[in-house]
């Protein structure tokens, strides 16, 4: 799930406004705003520890990179546990492997 997506869902599930998360971390509604619909992809790890802290969840959980997150497939979960046995260059080989696959077509002619 995505950062905005799961920042959205928080703040309705807790039955707060826009200028309620804004007030209690100390950002404009606007921002909030942005981030929810993913405008603004780039908060600062300060922001987003603020916004954790404000939901009562990791960080990891509200970036949507826990593994272990409750939503996962558990193949996903598995293949996680998996990559933490492998010796560091066969990750490293994976982790290429994902950036090549993540790639669109025509982005090597650009």
């Amino acid at each position: 799930m995505s950062f905005a997506r799961r920042l959205h869902e928080l703040r309705v599930a807790n039955r707060l406004s826009l200028q309620d998360v804004a007030d209690q971390v100390g950002m404009s509604k606007a921002h909030v705003w942005n981030l929810e619909k993913g405008l603004s992809d780039n908060p600062s790890i300060e922001m987003v520890r603020k916004l954790a802290d404000l939901f009562k969840v990791g960080v990891a959980d509200l970036v949507g990179e826990n593994p272990a997150a409750k939503n996962e497939a558990p193949e996903m979960v598995a293949m996680f546990r998996d990559l933490k046995d492998l010796d560091p260059r066969d990750r490293d080989l994976i982790r290429n492997l994902m950036e090549q696959m993540k790639r669109k077509p025509g982005d090597d002619e650009k």
